[in-house]
């Protein structure tokens, strides 16, 4: 159950010129806006939300990827806060208490959770059908979500994500064959659980480490890294495993909801064709789709091209 912290704070702007009402092109906050913030403690993960009152107001719900916390969505908060509700997600154990992501399955526990959260929290309040943002395993969540719940969402972006990640590791991938390499990444660092963190990181670790496949300058791969360090090894773990091994393809066709795919392309990495080949194929039978590659940036696209995902996501959001 939602508890409010600040139930209503009015803002009203009579001497505040027009630029400083405007969050983004095309968000303009009206002069005497009712802003609502609330916090959800669930079992499988917590929600921030913050946002104007009323129910003809978009919901937007962001969830992160793999080991990140909502920080991740920062940016794209403050951008829309003034005339979306924004729910930020973070899944317990990525950045804060494992919780009840300590022991078993992560992914489905908080899929159902997540689904219920939209039901209960949006939906039952007289609210229209959220808009649902996710990065990576953020946004595989999402597509479970869409394709098992098709009533309960407006429409679904995904953020640098397949429905069946095993295609990355080998074309030729099953749940049943990818099963055992899975089972040996988690075990390897489930093990890290209880030994000594290092210290915050403060500098760039440098392009030849794992932040350095996922974020293409400097600042993304200090961010990276120091929620990397922050994650419980139990969580990240198990969340892996989820992830390697749930394949959506299958089900894509029941999804009613509009899906854009958003995906990564450097050159540094793969060519605009490689990339294509990665991402789009894995959506086939998807009945309502739309892919836009984003080039010059890595796997965190919102952290190595901000304007480009401001623009398309502010087209997401305004779309039918």
């Amino acid at each position: 159950m939602i508890k409010k912290i600040s139930m209503i704070v009015m803002a009203v702007t009579l001497a505040v010129p027009l630029q400083a009402m405007v969050a983004e092109p095309g968000c303009v906050r009206d002069m005497y806006t009712v802003q609502e913030r609330a916090n959800h403690d669930g079992k499988h993960f917590t929600v921030q939300m913050e946002g104007p009152a009323g129910d003809d107001v978009t919901d937007i719900i962001l969830i992160p990827g793999l080991s990140s916390p909502r920080e991740v969505w920062a940016a794209t908060n403050a951008a829309h806060k003034e005339c979306v509700r924004v729910h930020l997600v973070q899944i317990r154990g990525f950045g804060d208490a494992a919780g009840a992501n300590a022991e078993g399955p992560v992914l489905e526990p908080f899929v159902g959770e997540l689904t219920a959260y939209i039901a209960d929290e949006i939906i039952a309040k007289g609210h229209r059908k959220p808009a649902i943002v996710g990065h990576s395993l953020g946004g595989l969540a999402g597509l479970m979500i869409a394709a098992r719940s098709p009533d309960i969402i407006a429409k679904l972006m995904v953020v640098d994500a397949v429905p069946f990640i095993g295609t990355i590791f080998n074309a030729g991938a099953t749940v049943a064959n990818i099963r055992p390499q899975a089972e040996g990444m988690a075990a390897m660092i489930k093990a890290q659980y209880g030994t000594p963190k290092p210290p915050e990181q403060t500098q760039d670790p440098g392009e030849r480490t794992l932040a350095g496949g996922m974020t293409n300058h400097a600042a993304g791969r200090i961010a990276v890294t120091r929620w990397t360090q922050q994650a419980d090894p139990r969580v990240v773990a198990q969340a892996l495993l989820d992830d390697m091994t749930t394949d959506m393809r299958p089900e894509l066709p029941g999804i009613k909801a509009p899906v854009t795919l958003l995906y990564a392309q450097d050159d540094r990495a793969m060519t605009a064709a490689q990339s294509t080949t990665a991402f789009v194929p894995q959506y086939a039978g998807t009945p309502n789709f739309n892919a836009v590659q984003i080039t010059g940036s890595y796997h965190f696209i919102m952290l190595d091209q901000p304007e480009k995902f401001a623009a398309e996501l502010k087209i997401f959001l305004a779309a039918d």
